[in-house]
């Protein structure tokens, strides 16, 4: 596997390589068509900016999140776009069977050779009941626990190395390397790249201890980056995948034409996040509705806590943020994800960002 394939370039005068995490949202007043032609027309736009990477992450039950389904938005955006790489940031790897990703994964690669990512995490990217309606399990610590095992077994489909004798050594994910053994077949020298998420330690270290890329949360977690980033590079064992650690982060940011727009939609980030953490998910509000919302003095705490890290403003001060991030953390690689409630506010966003570091034009 080329480090290329994990490496991105850096353009214009930004500190590393941009890329794009899309959550797919959709505002109050809008529907889930609406969302999802707007991340074809931000995965168009990225690419021809230069941005590096466009994920999408697996969420469930959340009215305002379209991305219950990685793999199918993903093979719609591969139909739309050329050379930008694509993946999942992540699918909740305990969800699934690894068979079932293996096989998306592989068909993923199969229609955009040599450009997807394959972004795993253990969180069930829900809540308890939805998680176990998706595993129809209720024993849903079992499943990040048991979370090495299940990407030792996916990573065995991937490559087709199940050992003779294994339980498993006749099933073959397809698309897939068994296709290339078989007579007259020719192998692809493509697979997924694995990626291990998190937004703590745990994944960290293992993504260390196997020499993979890893990429921290730190829209959420942003109090653990730095000791994630750490113990990733203090872990780190090279690989046929990577000879030294690469990690990413993800920032929220949302630069605006007028700095009072971006704080009347990063307040309504806020509110959207506060009825998400009280078991109240809804479609993403708009400013409007974050004004006329009184805030308890509880909830003011929050959100004041919850916006420090968002990285918001003009162009310039979302680039100065952004560049200030980067130093603190030496993150790899800065993966941009913008909250609003309209598309077009979100495509802005990243084109006064990619303005502001001087990527290519589009």
């Amino acid at each position: 596997m080329s480090a290329d394939e994990i490496r991105g370039a850096v353009h214009g005068t930004a500190p590393v390589p941009l890329s794009v995490l899309d959550l797919v949202t959709v505002g109050a007043g809008s529907t889930a068509s609406d969302a999802l032609r707007t991340s074809v027309e931000l995965a168009r736009s990225a690419e021809a900016r230069g941005f590096h990477r466009y994920w999408v992450a697996e969420h469930h039950s959340m009215p305002g999140v379209a991305s219950s389904s990685p793999a199918v938005i993903l093979a719609n955006l591969a139909a739309h776009t050329d050379r930008i790489r694509l993946g999942s940031g992540g699918v909740m790897l305990p969800n699934h069977a690894p068979l079932v990703i293996a096989e998306q994964f592989g068909t993923l690669e199969a229609m955009a050779p040599g450009r997807i990512d394959l972004g795993l995490g253990r969180a069930p990217g829900t809540d308890g009941a939805t998680a176990a309606a998706l595993r129809r399990s209720d024993t849903l610590d079992e499943g990040a626990d048991d979370f090495p095992q299940q990407l030792a077994e996916l990573t065995r489909f991937l490559d087709d190395d199940f050992p003779d004798g294994h339980p498993y050594a006749r099933i073959h994910a397809i698309p897939g390397p068994v296709q290339g053994s078989t007579p007259g077949g020719v192998q692809s020298p493509h697979r997924p790249v694995i990626w291990l998420l998190g937004s703590s330690g745990f994944s960290a270290q293992l993504a260390g201890m196997l020499g993979l890329p890893f990429a921290f949360a730190h829209h959420f977690s942003a109090q653990n980056t730095v000791p994630a980033l750490d113990l990733y590079r203090e872990t780190f064992r090279p690989s046929e995948v990577l000879s030294e650690p690469y990690a990413l982060i993800g920032v929220s940011a949302l630069a605006t034409d007028d700095e009072a727009e971006a704080g009347r939609q990063v307040r309504a980030t806020a509110l959207n996040m506060l009825r998400l953490r009280m078991g109240r998910p809804g479609l993403f509000p708009d400013p409007e509705d974050a004004a006329r919302h009184e805030f308890s003095p509880m909830e003011e705490e929050f959100a004041a806590s919850f916006t420090r890290n968002i990285v918001h403003g003009t162009a310039d001060e979302v680039r100065a943020g952004l560049d200030d991030l980067q130093k603190r953390t030496g993150a790899d690689e800065l993966m941009l994800t913008s909250h609003a409630h309209r598309g077009e506010l979100r495509l802005r966003s990243y084109e006064l960002i990619a303005d502001a570091y001087g990527l290519p034009a589009a």
